[in-house]
Formats: C-alpha cells, structure tokens, sequence
C-alpha cells in the first residue's frame, strides 16, 4: 500500500492548569502515539492541539517543541468549543501522518479521563 495522509486522535486530561503538568502530559500522550503508530517526527505532516478553556498556562505544542524536539512539525493550538456538559481539563491532539496503515490499523489514543471521550477506542 503506497502512503497516506491519515489522521490520528488523542486527548488527555491534567488535574489542574499548571504549565509542568500540561506540558508533561502533551508529551506523554505524543510519546504513546508515536509509539503504538511506530512513527518518527518526519511521518508527522501536522497537528492541531485544542484545550478546553480551563487551561491556558501552557501551549502544548511547547511540549512538541521543547520535550520532543519537533522543530519543524507544524504546530497550531486553538481553544476546544465550549459546549455544555464537556470534558473539562482535557488536552486534545489531532496528528496529520504520512503512513502505510490503514484507517483500521491506526492507533488512537485517550489516557486518564479523556478515556470516557472514545472508549470504544481506548480498549485497544
């Protein structure tokens, strides 16, 4: 199968609005997706980062950036839609890869209580 652009879902939460605890937690959740989809930073076209509006001591693309080193991964972070009964605390990524998976075999991740959010997902 010739390569793709696919795209791949996580979400994390923190438990509370800390600039450590939400960069450490990006980083975390980025380390698991790379891992479970074997990719390098070069298979990664993009990725968009939301945040629920409770956080904002940190951009979490400063995790890509300063924890992992993705200088030249295009980053953008925008403020998840605030929308009755959400998810609060939580850290949303979408990765753009270049890959040869299919929609089947990609490995989304949810950690902590982002699991709630897809658990149809989170048990693979």
């Amino acid at each position: 199968m010739a390569a793709s652009v696919r795209g791949i879902r996580g979400a994390t939460t923190v438990e509370k609005n800390d600039r450590e605890e939400i960069l450490e937690a990006t980083s975390e959740l980025l380390e698991i997706i790379v891992k479970k989809n074997d990719l390098l930073s070069e298979d990664i076209a993009s990725i968009i980062f939301t945040v629920t509006n409770d956080l904002n001591a940190a951009f979490p693309a400063e995790a890509a950036r300063e924890l992992l080193g993705w200088n030249y991964v295009p980053l953008l972070c925008m403020n998840e839609m605030n929308a009755p009964g959400k998810l609060g605390m939580c850290i949303r990524a979408l990765l753009h890869v270049n890959t040869e998976r299919s929609q089947q075999q990609i490995q989304h991740v949810y950690l902590r209580k982002a699991s709630q959010l897809r658990p149809d997902l989170s048990l693979r």
